[in-house]
């Protein structure tokens, strides 16, 4: 693997500097567009990119700082001490990545630096040779799984054609191809880019384990393993190939792949590059930050997702500001940012061909209506739009489970009608069932395990979480389907600042949080050790908080570093049997 030492992202000449203010300037670069931010301190020069490190957002002068030393992002109001290079708001979240300031002691002029930027696919360079008809063909199945064919290959992303997504509030918007288990279990090999439901499906890998469990699946190096949890699940797949970033896996001669790490969120997320005889296809699926930012351009096709919606805030939060006329609002405007943030990345990338995917799913049961009503996502077909009239040169395609781009007829011919190949005009396009009740019973089990007959449950779960010294106080309170308190469901405090079970809010000064949770997804999540995104990108919970500060600290503990092993219930219940007195009361509440 190659890589360069250093790139010079901006140069301003002596006179540029010294126009320079003290505190915080904004520049950009003319010649590509992009924006960044100078510190002028009195004894040091310190420069960013003008992008918020937690999803993308873009810098603006903080109105309230009197000191002349923050910005606040204009998507989520994250505000950053370029002095310090420290967010400060929400605290104790992320350090920005910082350029190198060099200033020349010849004439004056100063270089923003960007060290150590990797270009790895640029190792062992290949010739881009010519491709016949059907040599490579990419058949959209749901979601954001696609099939590759590149010569006698076939390839599989993100395989979930089954069952919902985090624990019960996601569910497949398309209707994949009859075919599509068939085609997963005769592949060649299978990209899984992360952990998260809607791309490693239990339910899908479940069904493929039986059909074929040494099928060779492939997932990046990721500091929490992204098999971590089915591996304890009696899913038997036994051929998973965790691979360093960077790096090409070559399948045979002509075909070659590569997987890349997310700027944002390294622990977790992936996204892939694929070369077969010298044409790279980029799938950068939901990845912040790609490779932090650095991406090959003009390559042969490009998919990311587009939608937008993948979380709870705002719809789940109540209280204060959180009115539906607010809410409306901000969706409204998120979606407009995300969608023209799409258009220019794609701009910048220049693709030769554009795909959205990953972002086909709809909260479809019944009592996750009101989230249906409120949570507006982008479409495929109004992203394209946009970047076709951005972009007239690069040919865009809005899939449809089974319709299949045939890459030589589209470099050959853009306008050939044979180009995409779209499914018989018969062809279910969307979902109308869901099989509700056989997915919801798994959860419904874990509400009577014996566990929670012990109140004590709760102490022993938030020690092996491991969350503590930190002063926030929540409220968790047991609810049915509607967020309705439940008869004989537990209703509980928990004080970080000590990692005590209060009976009362302390009378200290503390930051508070509520937080109801629907009953068999919060204790499907307890009992198996699960992270805390099947309750909060799945809408399976409702919030409050005074005051209302996002604690990046505690969330980003229970969505990505709880324990890789899950508590341990036996041994509990060995000394809860003997020392705590059972609440009868509490288990099946759910279901009473």
């Amino acid at each position: 693997m190659t890589s360069q030492v250093s790139k010079t992202v901006l140069r301003l000449e002596a006179e540029d500097i010294r126009a320079l203010k003290d505190g915080i300037n904004f520049k950009k670069n003319q010649e590509d567009g992009k924006c960044y931010i100078i510190y002028k301190g009195k004894d040091k020069i310190r420069a960013c990119v003008n992008q918020c490190k937690h999803q993308g957002g873009l810098f603006i002068k903080d109105i309230e700082d009197m000191d002349g030393r923050t910005v606040r992002c204009t998507k989520h109001y994250w505000k950053l001490n370029v002095a310090t290079m420290e967010y400060v708001n929400p605290p104790d979240s992320f350090m920005q990545d910082e350029l190198e300031a060099v200033l020349s002691d010849t004439d004056g002029s100063l270089e923003l630096v960007e060290l150590n930027p990797p270009d790895p696919w640029t190792a062992e360079p290949r010739e881009a040779q010519e491709l016949h008809a059907g040599e490579i063909m990419l058949t959209y199945i749901t979601h954001a799984c696609m099939e590759l064919k590149a010569g006698n290959k076939r390839m599989m992303f993100d395989p979930w054609l089954t069952g919902p997504a985090f624990a019960r509030g996601w569910w497949l918007l398309h209707e994949p191809p009859s075919d599509a288990m068939d085609r997963l279990s005769q592949a060649d090999l299978i990209y899984i880019s992360h952990m998260h439901s809607d791309h490693l499906s239990y339910q899908t890998l479940q069904r493929l384990s039986k059909k074929r469990p040494d099928i060779p699946i492939y997932v990046g190096d990721t500091s929490r393993p992204v098999f971590w949890y089915l591996e304890k699940s009696g899913v038997n797949l036994t051929n998973i190939n965790v691979v360093p970033f960077g790096v090409w896996q070559n399948v045979d001669e002509h075909l070659r792949f590569m997987i890349l790490m997310d700027g944002v969120h390294p622990e977790m997320d992936t996204c892939l590059i694929v070369e077969y005889k010298g044409h790279m296809i980029l799938n950068t699926v939901d990845c912040t930050r790609p490779n932090n930012g650095r991406l090959p351009h003009g390559v042969d096709v490009m998919m990311s997702d587009f939608a937008g919606g993948a979380s709870g805030f705002p719809m789940t939060f109540h209280g204060g500001k959180y009115t539906e006329s607010w809410k409306a609002d901000f969706i409204k405007n998120e979606r407009k940012k995300l969608l023209n943030y799409k258009t220019q990345l794609v701009k910048s990338l220049q693709p030769k061909i554009y795909c959205p995917f990953a972002g086909y799913f709809t909260e479809a049961h019944p009592s996750d209506r009101y989230i249906k009503e409120t949570n507006s996502k982008n479409s495929a077909a109004d992203l394209n739009e946009s970047i076709r009239k951005s972009c007239p040169n690069i040919l865009t395609w809005t899939p449809v489970p089974g319709s299949v781009l045939d890459l030589a007829l589209a470099l050959n011919d853009p306008s050939n009608r044979a180009v995409i190949t779209e499914p018989p005009n018969d062809t279910k396009i969307y979902k109308d069932s869901w099989d509700f009740d056989l997915y919801l019973d798994e959860l419904n089990a874990s509400v009577s395990a014996e566990i929670f007959k012990y109140k004590s449950w709760i102490q022993y779960y938030y020690n092996w979480a491991g969350f503590k010294d930190y002063n926030l106080v929540i409220r968790v309170t047991e609810t049915d389907d509607d967020f309705k308190p439940l008869k004989g469901g537990y209703d509980y405090l928990v004080d970080f600042l000590n990692l005590s079970f209060p009976a009362a809010r302390p009378e200290r000064d503390h930051a508070y949080e509520e937080i109801k949770n629907r009953v068999n997804v919060m204790r499907h999540v307890v009992l198996n050790g699960r992270l805390w995104d099947d309750l909060y990108i799945g809408f399976n919970n409702r919030m409050s908080r005074d005051p209302d500060v996002y604690h990046h600290k505690f969330w980003n503990h229970f969505q990505t570093e709880l324990p890789l092993s899950a508590p341990d219930w036996d041994r509990f219940l060995q000394v809860a049997c003997e020392t705590d007195v059972p609440n009868e009361s509490s288990n099946g509440c759910a279901l009473s």
